[in-house]
């Protein structure tokens, strides 16, 4: 996912995004969401999320 759909997707969930790089603003999402923040945390093998959003940038 792009910079503008993840920018797109945090505005709408009422997340400042201007300063944020692509990892914070997705974990600043899945914060928002009640999510684990764990976005590019070497987790994305085995955390069991395999309906998440971010799944596919995950490393």
């Amino acid at each position: 996912m792009n910079m503008t759909e993840i920018r797109s997707i945090a505005r709408a969930r009422g997340i400042k995004c201007a300063k944020l790089n692509k990892t914070e603003l997705v974990r600043a999402v899945q914060k928002q969401e009640g999510n684990t923040e764990c976005f590019n945390t070497g987790q994305a093998n085995s955390c069991g999320q395999d309906q998440c959003l971010w799944l596919a940038d995950c490393r």
